[in-house]
């Protein structure tokens, strides 16, 4: 079955084509069209710019993603119906809608972050169960455990700041630009890693309730405290702390994952999210996790950031079937574990 996927939940407008079963998929086209310019000004998203540019966007990117694709006959529709920026799931579901209704097709409503798990499954489809996921983006910081397609239970999650969104605040402490992420990630390969001592929060907390929780807002408090003592900062001082918070992020999801690993004896690990697409998490990660003689496995950089694909792959990988075109309600606050 060919699969056409949309996301549409924050700031990327994106259209994608799958081809496969429960077994494998094959992508046939993937298309994203990035807002940054448009948000870079206000140092984050604006949900009614975003949803604007949505409504520009989407109807030229879903023509390109099916002449990229060969304008193949597609079978069903999937959608992401949430979590997100209502605006911006409004206008994804609603141009889902109106295409499932004219063309006659099936559709299903898919979870985000369901779709940041399955976007792990398009290159490895055999991925040995139980496994741990490290959701990790702007909006989002959970540990999931899963145990089979569609079963998940919630470990862990941030109480305060998710870790991209951490990124993308000390960035802007740190006068650079939007987004954080990338940004630090290439001024921290400059810098040094121990010239700043930061915390590294919740890592001693043991209580069963939050066990595995995160905190990131204590951290990006620190940061602001030291850059407070600098009249001006130079660029080897912007590198060395971007190269000493990312170590402290990395340190705190690295030594969460591997606790919760251990815990629940899963038989593989992996991390989602725009956030996985940092090298330098990546690289240790996977380090840790083949240490304890576990599987280990990211998307491709390209699949970690918001595209469709991911949601095309979480309706092919779950095979939802059911559902039909005046179901599919967009929900800003949709859990994965409810």
């Amino acid at each position: 079955m060919i699969i056409l996927g949309i996301e549409t939940s924050c700031d990327d407008t994106a259209v994608a084509l799958v081809s496969g079963s429960e077994k494998k998929c094959r992508i046939l086209s993937s298309v994203v069209s990035s807002q940054i310019k448009v948000h870079a000004p206000y140092g984050g998203v604006v949900p009614n710019l975003a949803a604007r540019a949505h409504l520009k966007n989407i109807r030229p990117v879903f023509e390109q993603a099916l002449e990229k694709a060969g304008r193949p006959d597609f079978g069903l529709i999937a959608v992401t119906v949430g979590p997100g920026l209502i605006p911006s799931l409004l206008v994804g579901a609603n141009f889902a809608k109106a295409l499932a209704y004219a063309a006659k097709k099936p559709i299903v409503g898919i979870n985000h972050l369901e779709g940041h798990l399955f976007a792990n499954w398009i290159k490895n489809p055999k991925i040995k169960l139980p496994a741990l996921c490290l959701i990790v983006s702007g909006g989002h910081t959970q540990l999931i455990l899963m145990t089979g397609r569609g079963q998940y239970q919630l470990l862990g999650e941030t109480r305060d700041d998710a870790a991209g969104e951490t990124f993308d605040k000390v960035a802007k402490l740190l006068g650079l630009d939007y987004p954080g992420g990338p940004v630090i990630s290439k001024r921290a390969k400059l810098g040094d890693k121990s010239v700043f001592e930061l915390p590294r929060p919740m890592l001693s907390v043991r209580s069963p309730d939050n066990e595995f929780d995160f905190s990131f807002s204590g951290l990006k408090t620190a940061v602001l405290y030291q850059v407070k003592k600098e009249k001006k900062l130079s660029p080897k001082y912007v590198n060395n702390m971007a190269a000493s918070f990312q170590q402290a992020v990395i340190d705190v999801l690295i030594r969460k994952t591997a606790e919760a690993a251990r815990k629940y004896n899963v038989k593989s690990v992996m991390i989602a999210g725009g956030v996985a697409a940092n090298s330098k998490l990546r690289r240790e990660m996977k380090e840790k996790i083949k240490e304890m003689k576990i599987d280990f496995y990211a998307p491709e950089p390209e699949f970690c950031a918001d595209n469709a694909a991911m949601i095309a792959a979480a309706a092919c990988f779950r095979n939802k079937k059911e559902g039909n075109w005046i179901k599919i309600n967009a929900n800003a606050n949709l859990k994965l574990v409810d």
